[in-house]
């Protein structure tokens, strides 16, 4: 399906920003949606096929005026891809309550009231694909990442729910699952070394946003319903997820090979 109106959230930051610089060029048109008014302005500066809506994802009025945004354009919501996302590394004992919330709010109620208004949207005019970031995170679980494994866990689960219900519509629904990327939230998660050892228990070259939005541009061409990136770790995360007490046999080894990938970062960092 070729792009006729895009909405972007998290547009200012990481996969979001780099998606938004690949349809730019493309002079795609777009709504931009994020809670930094100034970054999106000048985002949307001079271009006449970009509108921008500042607002928390989590709250409906922001969505209703996206799609007053979109009536005005005289353009139908084509694609809806939700990015925005945040993390606070912390162990059970140690994160505060507030950041139940702050991971809830934006991760999982912000992708789900999305993916719903829009999604009746696309459903009334029988066409869209809506895609959602979850993270290898929803698929397996992440001690020290609790909370954002919860919030990501719930992007996949009530993805792939409402994907079979809108299929039928014309309207697809496709949740990507990426290993870590070298975005700003790579960099918090190296302030919370302990808690983020499993997150870099990867492999040493983590994945840029670039090759994420070489992903997300071939589930437009093609869609699919579950996606991971790279599906080789997809597996994995699925194996662990399954039977979790697998995991459980490599987790010293995971958190050593963590721990050594962190100190690298520190020392190119220094």
């Amino acid at each position: 399906m070729n792009p006729t109106l895009i909405v972007l959230t998290g547009a200012a930051s990481g996969i979001g920003n780099q998606l938004l610089a690949t349809f730019s060029a493309r002079q795609v048109p777009m709504i931009l949606v994020d809670l930094d008014a100034g970054k999106l302005e000048n985002l949307a500066q001079g271009s006449k096929s970009i509108d921008w809506v500042d607002g928390d994802v989590a709250q409906e009025s922001t969505w209703l005026r996206v799609l007053d945004a979109a009536k005005k354009m005289g353009l139908s919501i084509s694609h809806l891809i939700n990015c925005a996302g945040v993390i606070r590394p912390g162990f059970l004992e140690g994160y505060g309550l507030a950041d139940i919330d702050y991971h809830l709010n934006c991760n999982a109620k912000g992708t789900i009231l999305g993916t719903t208004l829009i999604g009746r949207a696309m459903k009334n005019q029988g066409f869209g694909h809506i895609l959602n970031i979850s993270s290898l995170a929803g698929l397996a679980p992440v001690s020290g990442l609790s909370l954002y494994a919860a919030s990501k866990f719930a992007v996949r689960g009530f993805s792939l729910s409402v994907a079979a219900e809108l299929k039928k519509y014309g309207v697809w629904v496709s949740v990507i699952c990426p290993d870590l990327v070298n975005t700003p939230m790579l960099d918090l998660q190296l302030d919370y070394p302990e808690e983020a050892k499993l997150t870099f228990s990867g492999p040493k070259q983590v994945l840029e946003a670039e090759e994420v939005v070489r992903v997300i541009l071939g589930v437009m061409e093609r869609p699919r319903v579950l996606v991971c990136i790279p599906e080789s770790r997809g597996l994995l995360a699925k194996i662990a997820g399954t039977w979790p007490w697998i995991g459980e046999l490599f987790r010293k080894y995971l958190e050593k090979k963590g721990e050594k990938a962190i100190r690298s970062r520190f020392k190119v960092g220094s």
